[in-house]
């Protein structure tokens, strides 16, 4: 079992109005917390993981293959491995991520 105090991770600086920080991880799924300023993009890319999210707060538009959501807070979805897939703060947002399987390059 493992057991962290969200207070103490810290984020990590991605790109402009884009933050990142690992909550905690196991053998099979890591739980990440992503904070975008608004106006900020996360270019469209896919990865081998399956990513399932939940908007915390804020509102973002999230595009995953051809499709577009308008995203507010307790909504949630799923990215199959290998679907492209991006977003756009319209608002300051936090979004929480589990990614399976565990995402090495998010461990450091």
């Amino acid at each position: 079992m493992n057991f962290q105090k969200t207070s103490e991770k810290p984020y990590t600086h991605l790109q402009p109005g884009m933050a990142r920080r690992t909550l905690v991880h196991g053998e099979r799924t890591l739980l990440a917390e992503f904070a975008f300023e608004r106006g900020a993009i996360l270019p469209s890319h896919s990865h081998p993981h399956e990513q399932t999210g939940y908007l915390v707060s804020g509102r973002m538009m999230l595009t995953i293959g051809d499709t577009e959501y308008d995203v507010h807070p307790g909504d949630a979805w799923i990215v199959p491995g290998g679907v492209l897939h991006g977003a756009q703060a319209v608002e300051d947002c936090v979004a929480v991520e589990v990614f399976s399987p565990v995402r090495e390059d998010y461990l450091t």
